[in-house]
């Protein structure tokens, strides 16, 4: 590469839409859509049971782990007994690092749960296996025995694998896309020692293959300008292949049809990042799967069941009164954020003071901000 090269690839890098932490951590302390999104899959999951052998889970995406912690505490209270396998994949080493932050409540509460925590891709992790054979030959798998009793020796020990996580979950950019890929694929099995032998059914095994699970959560697990023909052949397909008898996908987007968009397109009128709304991903499905797989069934509810609104949260006195700064900046991240607008945008709308203009006259519009998700469902029956 050239130095010019370099520099305009400084410059205008490909857009990746998790690599900033600060405005993602920022949109997730500011909003409450992890915690709507959890509600939603409980609601949308609620008829689910268990295998013969325990329940199994997939999350296509742990992110910083509150919205699986918060399915993982409500599928215990129906649950209480039955062994769990929870498999999570996830590239961010930051955000496995805090999802797993967050688990040593998990082993206390439910003894009977192996966790696999991943980094392959859609079409590798529900079976934690690379398809490539130089990646079967470079897979990173380690099985952790959790000892004790305690949150607080569960928690000590999940923190002793912080260099291994480090070392594991390096990535290197896509020259297509710039999304993370893996250097290395890698799988973490950890579980409670003295619940061993009860839960060998649901224990996953280096190098075995069919696995397949009871829920499958796919929060927001693509890039919202993507054809749907790409969604749902590199992420949703591989999914719901993975489904087991009567099991059921959760599927959550963002729509676009909120305050949030208002915000962007006051800025940049002609931006419209939602092109793939529910029912075109449902019928892409079909024609993908339908053939193949006739036993899956794509649900596609009516607005009134699939939509739903989180926001941002924020005291509707201090709208009302006065809107400080910092609550502009946040109304500000959290619309960008979810529209997915590259730095390069960001970097010229914010040379002036029109974007904390237009910021300012939608959160006095509504009194707040919010925004609107879909849900759809994939089952098997």
């Amino acid at each position: 590469m050239s130095f010019d090269s370099a520099v305009d690839a400084y410059r205008d890098p490909p857009f990746r839409f998790f690599d900033n932490r600060e405005k993602y951590l920022l949109f997730v302390s500011t909003c409450n859509e992890k915690q709507v999104i959890a509600d939603r899959i409980a609601m949308d999951t609620r008829s689910t049971e268990p295998g013969p052998t325990g329940l199994r889970v997939f999350d296509a995406g742990m992110g910083d782990g509150t919205v699986l912690t918060r399915v993982m505490r409500y599928l215990h209270s129906r649950f209480p007994e039955v062994p769990f396998l929870i498999v999570a994949k996830e590239a961010s080493v930051e955000d496995v690092s805090i999802g797993l932050d967050k688990m040593a409540d998990r082993f206390f509460e439910h003894p009977a749960m192996v966790l696999v925590i991943t980094n392959m891709l859609y079409s590798e992790a529900p079976q934690l296996y690379p398809r490539s054979k130089s990646m079967q030959a470079r897979l990173n798998w380690v099985e952790m025995p959790l000892y004790g009793s305690t949150a607080h020796e569960f928690d000590t020990q999940i923190g002793e694998q912080q260099h291994r996580i480090r070392e594991w979950w390096q990535t290197r950019p896509s020259e297509k896309t710039g999304n993370p890929m893996y250097v290395s694929p890698s799988v973490l099995v950890m579980y409670r020692s003295d619940r061993a032998r009860e839960l060998e059914t649901v224990m996953p095994r280096a190098g075995d293959r069919g696995h397949e699970y009871d829920v499958i959560i796919a929060a927001q697990p693509f890039r919202a300008s993507t054809p749907a023909d790409v969604k749902v052949r590199n992420v949703l397909a591989p999914l719901a292949k993975s489904l087991a008898k009567e099991g059921r996908m959760v599927v959550i987007q963002s729509t676009g049809k909120d305050p949030g968009m208002e915000i962007v397109q006051g800025i940049w009128p002609e931006d419209t990042p939602f092109k793939t709304p529910r029912q075109i991903l449902v019928q892409e499905l079909a024609s993908q799967l339908g053939h193949s797989h006739p036993d899956l069934r794509f649900i596609s509810y009516p607005d009134s069941h699939a939509i739903f609104r989180y926001a941002l949260r924020v005291d509707p006195s201090e709208v009302a009164a006065y809107i400080g700064t910092s609550t502009i900046l946040a109304a500000w991240n959290a619309a960008t954020y979810v529209a997915q607008i590259d730095d390069r945008r960001l970097r010229d709308a914010m040379s002036s003071s029109e974007y904390l203009d237009v910021t300012s006259k939608i959160l006095n519009k509504y009194g707040g901000l919010w925004f609107a998700d879909e849900s759809f469902l994939v089952t098997r029956v």
